[in-house]
């Protein structure tokens, strides 16, 4: 990647790379650059027990339990939205900072065309908005407005898909997920439900066994 810093990759590569990283649960690369928008947008980051060196860094006292969830814990935020552990502009415990943070991609966001949240993820949706994928290709292009087309598809039909957009990231992943069904969608309406329900369905089972 470039220097710039609203440049978020070739889509179709860092499509794959994402589809990659959420399958080994590994840590995704962003080019961040000077950026903490998502340090600064309220959200809740989860931390599990086998995480033994972000615990170690994180103070007690900042530290909840998981509602429904064991040996798992939940670092909030400020009035003002910002992480405890953001300090002078900087993360303090970068190095060990929580899987939550090394696996978080606002790019998700771009490439399914909806924003991140409402009001209190406005420094994160400012980010989102001026990523800028390139293409290699056509085909690039075409998953690209696929993967909108997608979201917007989930977004219009959420009492259908209620697990599948529950929030911003889950639609936003969902919408990854369909990319190649909405790149050549079947001309049928009920047929395309169907084979919405069933790849999404089918993706669900294949990420809760690792496959």
């Amino acid at each position: 990647m470039t220097s710039r810093p609203d440049n978020a990759g070739e889509f179709s590569t860092w499509l794959r790379e994402q589809r990659r990283q959420l399958r080994d649960n590994q840590a995704a690369d962003v080019p961040c650059g000077s950026c903490n928008a998502c340090c600064r947008s309220a959200y809740f980051i989860q931390v599990h027990g086998s995480e033994q060196a972000a615990l170690a860094h994180i103070p007690a006292a900042l530290l909840v339990p998981a509602p429904g969830q064991d040996n798992t814990w939940v670092l909030g935020f400020d009035e003002t939205g910002c992480c405890p552990m953001l300090v002078d502009g900087r993360c303090s415990i970068y190095q060990h900072r929580p899987h939550t943070c090394r696996t978080y991609d606002c790019r998700i966001f771009c490439a399914a065309g909806q924003p991140a949240g409402g009001a209190e993820k406005s420094a994160v949706n400012t980010r989102v908005a001026a990523w800028q994928f390139s293409y290699r290709d056509r085909q690039a292009r075409q998953q690209h407005q696929a993967a909108q087309t997608a979201a917007r598809y989930l977004l219009a039909r959420a009492q259908d898909f209620p697990a599948h957009t529950a929030n911003p990231t889950q639609l936003a992943l969902s919408a990854l997920r369909l990319v190649e069904l909405f790149t050549h969608p079947p001309a049928d309406a009920a047929e395309l439900h169907n084979r919405v329900a069933r790849h999404l369905n089918t993706a669900e089972a294949d990420r809760r066994t690792g496959a």
